[in-house]
């Protein structure tokens, strides 16, 4: 224990002669079964679809992410309450009334069982504790140390009116434009991760786990960010972890009591103690070491991320005035109330159109997980309004066409049905259809004339002159 090492008026030295192998109450041993069958059923999967995603893991990286990243979900409750409010919280309650109910039922039959060490089971239970908050936070952490969690926002976001932002999209911009923040918050989570592998610094690392958890589990209920109930998981485990030290501040400080710490230290053979810690230094370095290089293999080196990657047209990122727009021939004047023409458009570096019309399109409430396909990278779009279109295109410089396809259709951004996987394979079906094919010409460097179909019956020309934008992050985003 931190407070152990510490030298407090009153802070007696730890005395192993004053351990308790058994809690002195009826009432603390039925605590302490229902804790640990409570934690036991949030660490331990009992979900027969995670294992089987565990085994279709396609390399050692996503195997250890399905360890660190387990979300134990009994029941989704689909409303607006389940997926961004209190109602998300269901399974917690659940899994609070079968362990209720697994500790009444063991205390009933413990006087026929053999004599068990409380002390024991609740040192163990810690131990889960410690470690399904270290694996966790230490993979959330690796997120942002990179950074990949809330990238910069790119050219068609920086354009994008503030009202037209969904509130988690506005958090995830605050923090994406702050690069470097960001990669302090990452080596935060991963050091408040590390820290609770070691009894000596547990006391830290949760105080450090709360901190920052509820941190991200209020904002995410203040922006409608949809991780509350999982970053409230850390913050419950964190607290269960602190509690113990807090009691024995409060009687140090408050009540001015002599305080002495009497924790349940498991003793061990040479060889058990040899073989427990070489466990112990495999997880770690298995979750910090190897999990840190592959997480940046993945990213870096195989493209695994939340924005596109494949070139666009080369220099010709920026925003675009529509300076003329024809459609079948017919010259439409510029109208904001148009339904049909263009108001502006948007070039990435990467291979994303995106046009605003005065047109509804699907708002993405996804939040923009990283996938292998440019078309699937929707982290751009997600949670943007006012009418903009997203477009991923492909090139062919010899015939000067660009392909395009529709990045706006997705369904509610998750996957929330136990037939996700046909829903997703057809939906991936439908988004790799082309939706249009144009020619493209570049008279000038600034000027973009492009041509061609526009719906089934319609045909398209439209002239677009680059502007120069006056973002105040600009000189972010070269």
């Amino acid at each position: 224990m931190l407070l152990n090492s510490l030298s407090l008026p009153g802070y007696g030295k730890y005395d192993p002669s004053k351990l308790v192998d058994q809690p002195a109450t009826v009432f603390k041993k039925f605590g302490i079964r229902w804790l640990f069958l409570f934690v036991l059923l949030f660490v331990v999967p009992f979900e027969w679809e995670w294992y089987q995603r565990l085994t279709e893991s396609r390399s050692f990286f996503w195997y250890l992410s399905a360890i660190a990243g387990y979300r134990p979900n009994l029941v989704e409750i689909q409303s607006e309450s389940g997926r961004w409010g209190l109602a998300g919280y269901a399974s917690w309650g659940i899994v609070a009334l079968i362990a209720l109910g697994g500790a009444l039922i063991w205390t009933l039959v413990a006087r026929w069982l053999p004599k068990i060490n409380y002390a024991a089971i609740y040192y163990w239970t810690k131990v889960l504790i410690r470690y399904r908050i270290a694996l966790g936070i230490i993979a959330f952490g690796f997120l942002k140390v990179y950074p990949m969690q809330m990238p910069f926002p790119g050219i068609s976001n920086l354009a994008t009116d503030f009202g037209e932002y969904n509130t988690y999209k506005i958090y995830w911009q605050h923090i994406g434009i702050s690069t470097w923040y960001q990669v302090l918050l990452g080596w935060v989570e991963v050091i408040a991760g590390v820290l609770l592998f070691f009894r000596p610094t547990v006391f830290l690392g949760a105080l450090l786990n709360a901190g920052v958890l509820f941190n991200i589990a209020h904002a995410n209920f203040a922006y409608d960010g949809g991780v509350h109930v999982y970053s409230s998981f850390f913050v419950l485990f964190a607290l269960i972890l602190l509690i113990p030290y807090l009691v024995e501040l409060w009687k140090l400080y408050v009540l001015k009591q002599e305080v002495t710490p009497a924790d349940y230290l498991p003793v061990y053979s040479p060889p058990v103690k040899k073989i427990l810690l070489t466990v112990k230094v495999g997880i770690v370095l298995l979750f910090t070491v190897v999990y840190g290089a592959l997480r940046y293999q993945v990213h870096y080196k195989e493209g695994y991320l939340k924005e596109p990657i494949s070139p666009g047209l080369a220099n010709a990122k920026g925003l675009y005035t529509v300076t003329e727009f024809r459609l079948n021939n017919q010259l439409l004047p510029y109208d904001p109330q148009d339904s049909v023409r263009w108001q502006q458009v948007m070039l990435e570096n990467w291979s994303t159109l995106v046009y605003k019309v005065n047109k509804p399109f699907p708002i993405s409430l996804a939040n923009g997980t990283p996938n292998e396909k440019d078309i699937d990278r929707t982290y751009e779009l997600a949670g943007i309004g006012g009418g903009k279109r997203f477009l991923y295109y492909t090139i062919d410089s010899v015939h000067q066409t660009l392909t395009l396809f529709d990045k706006n259709k997705q369904r509610d951004g998750r996957n929330r049905s136990r037939g996700a996987a046909a829903a997703k394979k057809q939906e991936t079906e439908k988004k790799d259809k082309p939706l249009y094919t144009w020619h493209y010409e570049r008279p000038t460097a600034d000027r973009l004339l492009l041509r061609g179909s526009y719906g089934t019956r319609d045909s398209i020309y439209v002239v677009l002159d680059r502007t120069k934008d006056a973002f105040a992050l600009q000189s972010f985003t070269q």
